[in-house]
């Protein structure tokens, strides 16, 4: 029975040899005994190569065929070298041991690489172009139908990345990646954007060629052979030299000299592989910088389970903010968490998966907080609940995890509490040109505590948890299932919906504001609400950075001292102060099914003043057809007295006006910086730029400069 035989020769290599791990193997070196080496042909005490399937393995790698037995047999004629599978059955490999040493043992990472060793590599490359298309298992029925058709093959690269790596793991790990900012059709977006490329011929690629798979020879016939062939494939020779780059860690200095010696190399063999190869290259780097963040986040994670230390943590937050700096461009991501951010988010992920029946350590401290005294918890809250609401956080799937442009949101279901909750904590690297002036904790607390029909999420807790990570804890907001987002009226609301709004507007001038802002009155009396309205804006364009407001001049824009001379000549007409949301875009409000028709989230824009101001603002931050804006109008004024509505009709246009100044000068600054762009209001508002810049000059009598090349602000978005 050779095969019991082999079965148990593979079991005792697991039992008392030293294991290297592979994707998805553990292997073990051994010699063969006699009984085997009989049955192989082979001298006794012949080493082997025991591969033994691991049942942990991470699905993190594009797998094209699932037996390398196969792939070996095909290659072997064309590279006598390789590794030879002497032995297959379910669950285990013998494959004839390959003598030398792993190239990462005596030149890691990052180290460069003799020319001769350059050279021999590129022969390699270029080598298996000579495998036959025909000696190779079957191909997959999703591999594109033409064997030249460079761009389907990077687009087939990214549906299997998206198919074989992203989607086994998103249950897992979605909620991770959500919290870092990498949404889940990051790759299929990176598809999409694959651009037409130069036609070149297939052929088999290792597509993996990195040191720790790469055998410096004891003989000199063949310096370097090239081992663990599982991931193999067939396609665009561009695809190897492209991964070869990224994972040998090369320098950059020395990119050039692979590049250069692979062409000379492939010249030889297979000279079509060349077209436009300088070009297209890119797209294939791209790619595997953008795929890669997916297994070496996954990766970075699943090491704090084995050891969960500080030193750990930080070693993990380092993995994850390298790869995210390298995916960030591929990926078209607006920025980059900082490291206490990343942090957070693995600390979160590894504690809700550890369970609070840990009670030392790291661990233990995830379920731990610090109440801020300025927000007692209410009556039916308690603190248990505020520790299931952290225990529950790092766990929630993608779905449930909304970063916004200053908060990261997660959705959890406390199972004592009868409604969904939502964790807030704000983002350390948020920017946020506008200030706040509340405290949102507060302003919801008022909205609670007083007699008016405001649909606002509730304020339950407010604390610190570990490592220093701020949070809030309010009531949810949006559909009580976990499979839809809330539904927010992106397009402009509908009649009920604005219906809804005013009435809420005008409820907000019967909460008590001066709890929240003593001096608030004084903004009232002699137009200081529209004087302190206006020397904000002066304050945040003197606040941009230097390169915001040296392009915002060359757009014609003023710098501070000039707009504070322009705006000196606008007035309005005193009206009574009232609390104000201050940021009603469209994601602030959330549809629902009653009288109210839109809840409104978000409160930390708050601040006290002139009404017409927060419709004026909403109606510029929301698209609003012109029957809407004065259907919703003629409601605000019928619902309040005069001593708020008085002259609006003179003034809500000077409102309106500056806001779009306002806009000209933040949506350049965000242009400018990337900052916040991956929010859909800040992306649909930079996107007419061009319109808001020319508003604004004309609002502020300013001419078009001459000077100014015309295509600039067109070419800025």
């Amino acid at each position: 029975m050779p095969g019991a035989a082999f079965r148990a020769f593979a079991y005792q290599a697991a039992e008392r040899g030293v294991a290297t791990n592979g994707h998805h193997n553990r292997n073990y070196v051994l010699p063969l005994t006699e009984r085997e080496a009989s049955l192989l042909g082979r001298e006794p005490g012949t080493s082997v190569t025991v591969r033994v399937r691991r049942v942990d393995a991470l699905r993190v790698v594009i797998r094209t065929w699932p037996d390398e037995a196969e792939i070996l047999r095909a290659i072997k004629g064309v590279l006598p070298h390789v590794p030879e599978c002497l032995v297959q059955d379910d669950g285990f490999s013998i494959l004839s041991y390959v003598e030398g040493v792993p190239l990462s043992s005596v030149c890691g990472n990052g180290k460069p690489l003799d020319t001769l060793l350059i050279q021999a590599l590129a022969r390699m490359l270029a080598q298996m172009s000579q495998v036959r298309r025909a000696a190779l298992p079957p191909l997959p029925p999703v591999w594109p139908r033409n064997d030249t058709d460079s761009q389907g093959f990077l687009r087939t690269l990214a549906y299997l990345a998206d198919q074989q790596i992203r989607q086994p793991n998103w249950s897992a790990f979605g909620g991770l990646f959500a919290a870092l900012g990498i949404p889940g059709t990051a790759l299929l977006e990176f598809a999409d954007r694959v651009p037409a490329m130069a036609r070149r011929p297939y052929s088999l690629l290792h597509a993996d060629l990195h040191r720790d798979n790469l055998i410096v020879s004891y003989a000199g016939e063949q310096p370097l052979i090239c081992v663990d062939w599982e991931l193999a494939t067939y396609g665009d020779p561009l695809h190897d030299l492209a991964t070869h780059l990224v994972r040998m860690r090369y320098p950059a200095h020395r990119w050039l000299d692979v590049v250069e010696a692979w062409a000379v190399a492939m010249q030889s063999v297979r000279p079509a592989a060349l077209n436009s190869f300088s070009r297209d290259l890119p797209h294939y780097i791209a790619f595997e910088r953008a795929q890669s963040v997916f297994p070496d986040v996954i990766r970075a994670a699943r090491s704090l389970e084995d050891s969960f230390t500080q030193k750990s943590l930080d070693e993990a937050t380092a993995e994850v903010r390298r790869a995210l700096e390298v995916a960030a461009g591929p990926l078209r991501l607006t920025s980059v968490p900082g490291e206490k951010e990343i942090e957070g988010a693995l600390f979160r992920w590894l504690a809700s998966r550890a369970g609070r029946g840990h009670s030392k350590g790291l661990v233990a401290k995830a379920f731990a907080w610090q109440p801020d005294r300025r927000l007692p918890l209410p009556a039916d809250f308690s603190d248990t609940a505020v520790r299931e609401a952290l225990a529950l956080e790092g766990a929630a799937p993608a779905s449930r995890v909304f970063k916004g442009t200053a908060h990261l949101n997660t959705v959890v279901r406390v199972p004592s509490i009868d409604t969904p909750l939502v964790v807030r904590r704000r983002l350390a690297e948020a920017c946020r040109r506008e200030r706040s002036f509340l405290s949102e904790h507060a302003v919801l607390r008022a909205i609670e505590e007083a007699p008016v029909a405001v649909a606002a999420p509730r304020a339950l807790a407010l604390g610190v948890s570990y490592p220093d990570d701020p949070f809030a804890v309010h009531t949810y907001v949006g559909p009580d299932d976990t499979g839809r987002p809330p539904n927010h009226p992106v397009r402009g609301l509908l009649p009920h919906e604005a219906d809804g709004l005013v009435d809420q507007l005008c409820a907000l001038t019967r909460v008590d504001y001066r709890q929240l802002d003593p001096l608030a009155w004084e903004l009232a009396v002699d137009h200081r609400f529209f004087h302190w309205l206006k020397d904000q804006l002066v304050a945040l364009v003197t606040e941009l950075p230097k390169k915001s407001q040296q392009l915002a001049r060359h757009l014609g824009l003023p710098d501070a001292h000039r707009l504070a001379q322009i705006l000196s000549r606008h007035e309005v007409s005193n009206r009574a102060p009232s609390l104000l949301h201050g940021d009603l875009n469209p994601w602030n409000l959330v549809r629902r099914d009653d009288a109210l028709a839109v809840t409104i989230i978000d409160w930390e824009m708050a601040l006290v003043g002139d009404p017409l101001y927060d419709l004026v603002r909403h109606m510029h931050l929301t698209p609003t057809r012109p029957e809407i804006r004065d259907r919703m109008f003629r409601r605000w004024e019928r619902l309040l007295p005069p001593e708020y509505t008085r002259d609006w009709r003179k003034d809500w246009q000077l409102y309106r006006s500056l806001e779009i100044v306002r806009s000209a000068y933040v949506d350049l600054d965000r242009i400018v910086t990337g900052a916040g762009m991956d929010a859909p209001n800040v992306q649909r508002a930079v996107d007419s730029y061009p319109v808001t810049l020319a508003v604004a000059t004309g609002f502020l009598g300013l001419p078009v400069r001459s000077t100014v090349n015309p295509y600039l602000a067109r070419a800025l978005v």
